[in-house]
């Protein structure tokens, strides 16, 4: 088994200098990977097989990690541990220590909340959604996503726990029989919250879970430790492969997602109901709900798109996260963005057709008033960045899709500060009025939140699977029980250090038989 494994690593260190090699050669023309309008960009490049998904892939697990990652752990566990301390401080000393106020009786702790909940709508989208649409291009970047979801509402559910100020008694939120006969409010948006999320988290985590079961059961088969073997067998559940695992897998896969699809549209719909049964100029509007969604997918698709783009340049997934996957992400986000954008003209529409002067003040106080810098900084990066994905320049361009992707999740943060902190420090009496300024605690807290996401997201790159092979594998030309394999149509012979353009017209004429 020894000699196996140190085989096993020697041939993995062979295959990466082949690998970086093609890459180098691929590099020159990355953004006109496959501008032929007749046919399809191939979703998997480089002449890769069964047998190199498999290598790519595991090989992410079996290597030693990056500098990168590790220097990534110290800061995020780092953050983590601020975080536990001041949530420890906080129940000591109680919501004093943040920066709240009587005008402004929600702060950073529901900003946070609605940005997590938002943040982890994209894992779902592209798990069910785009599965039941049988896209094929979501098989390289739906695990991201499905671990996204699951680390995004930990930290979301985090929020309401700590603000209640009395977290001691936080399962009275729970309709948990007591000697007391004291049951929660059902008719509070509050209370729908915790069911919406609580069964959105459970649905998304038996979702994420069951669709790495092949692919904890190559790890097993794989491991050269017994320790290794044990654990990932355990999580494989007696996995096989055999025709009865896979029937009853697809079944209850189907299931899920149509289960999560309507979960997309509930969560955050109920999340925004939080504001828009209020009685508050610059909450009480009917808009809120498909805003809500739309702002949720906008940010959950840029936030996959940094963290996959990050992965795929840390860990050599270029053959396997293409341009193909990277300009469709970069689509959705521009239309999205849009969506968020028409909603931002629909909101002023709307409060001057209404005639109401509160429902006016509110948003031009927002656009004008204290907190117009937010505003604006909302705008900018919700709406007039994303307009750059026009140019399939922009689009085809990682460094530009990175910083924009960064700069629409700091205006997604934004827009739920603007809606929350500004329809409450000015509502109907002026003798009312107030200014929030959040204290170090609540900016700490926040990166904090930070640090736990990306713990959680760090320990997955390191321990499972993070692209789903057998999905990738279904979508690439060799599954086609028709395919014919390249020693029929042989590709001209080549240097090694331009093995990655053979790979690109062996995929591309195996494209044009329909792949």
């Amino acid at each position: 088994m020894v000699a196996e494994g140190a085989g096993r690593e020697r041939a993995t260190m062979g295959r990466d200098g082949a690998m970086q090699q093609g890459e180098r050669a691929e590099t020159r023309d990355t953004t006109a990977l496959h501008d032929d309008p007749r046919s399809r960009a191939p979703l998997v490049i480089g002449g890769e097989d069964f047998h190199g998904v498999t290598e790519i892939v595991c090989g992410v697990h079996e290597r030693p990690m990056p500098r990168g990652w590790y220097v990534g752990f110290a800061l995020a566990s780092s953050a983590l541990l601020m975080l536990l301390c001041l949530i420890g401080w906080l129940f000591w000393e109680g919501l004093g220590i943040w920066g709240l106020n009587i005008p402004v009786g929600w702060g950073y702790a529901i900003v946070n909340f609605v940005f997590w909940i938002g943040i982890g709508h994209a894992g779902t989208l592209i798990s069910a959604i785009l599965y039941l649409l049988r896209q094929h291009w979501r098989t390289s970047i739906n695990r991201f996503a499905e671990a996204m979801t699951i680390f995004a509402v930990i930290c979301a559910l985090l929020f309401p726990g700590i603000h209640v100020g009395r977290v001691w008694v936080a399962y009275w939120m729970l309709p948990i029989p007591n000697a007391m006969g004291m049951w929660p409010q059902f008719r509070s948006p509050l209370l729908w919250d915790v069911f919406a999320v609580s069964t959105y988290g459970t649905v998304s985590f038996l979702f994420w879970y069951m669709g790495m079961l092949p692919d904890l059961a190559t790890f097993r088969d794989r491991a050269t430790k017994r320790i290794k073997q044990i654990i990932y067998g355990v999580l494989a559940m007696g996995w096989r492969g055999s025709a009865r695992h896979w029937l009853t897998y697809e079944k209850a896969y189907l299931l899920l997602a149509a289960l999560s699809t309507p979960l997309v549209l509930s969560v955050h719909s109920i999340v925004s109901f939080d504001f828009a049964v209020s009685i508050l100029p610059g909450w009480h509007t009917t808009i809120f709900p498909p805003y809500f969604v739309a702002g949720a997918v906008f940010s959950g698709f840029a936030m996959v798109q940094m963290l996959m783009l990050v992965a795929r340049h840390s860990f050599r997934l270029k053959h396997l996260v293409t341009m193909r996957h990277i300009e469709n992400m970069n689509k959705i986000m521009l239309v999205t963005g849009s969506m968020v954008g028409y909603a931002y003209a629909m909101e002023f529409f709307i409060a001057w057709y209404s005639g109401n002067p509160y429902e006016q003040y509110a948003f031009i106080n927002r656009a004008f008033g204290p907190y117009a810098w937010a505003y604006w900084i909302m705008v900018s990066c919700n709406v007039i960045f994303p307009q750059l994905f026009w140019s399939k320049r922009v689009r085809t361009n990682i460094a530009l899709s990175f910083v924009i992707s960064v700069l629409v999740n700091v205006g997604m943060w934004f827009e739920r500060f603007v809606i929350v902190i500004t329809s409450l420090h000015r509502d109907y009496l002026p003798s009312s009025w107030g200014y929030y300024w959040p204290t170090w605690v609540d900016v700490c807290t926040l990166i904090g939140s930070f640090g736990l996401f990306f713990t959680l997201f760090l320990l997955f790159l390191r321990f499972l699977p993070i692209i789903a092979m057998f999905e990738v594998k279904a979508v690439m030309p060799q599954a086609d029980p028709h395919f014919d394999e390249p020693a029929s149509h042989p590709v001209p012979a080549v240097a090694v250090a331009s093995g990655a353009a053979a790979g690109r017209t062996q995929v591309a004429d195996a494209s044009k038989e329909g792949a």
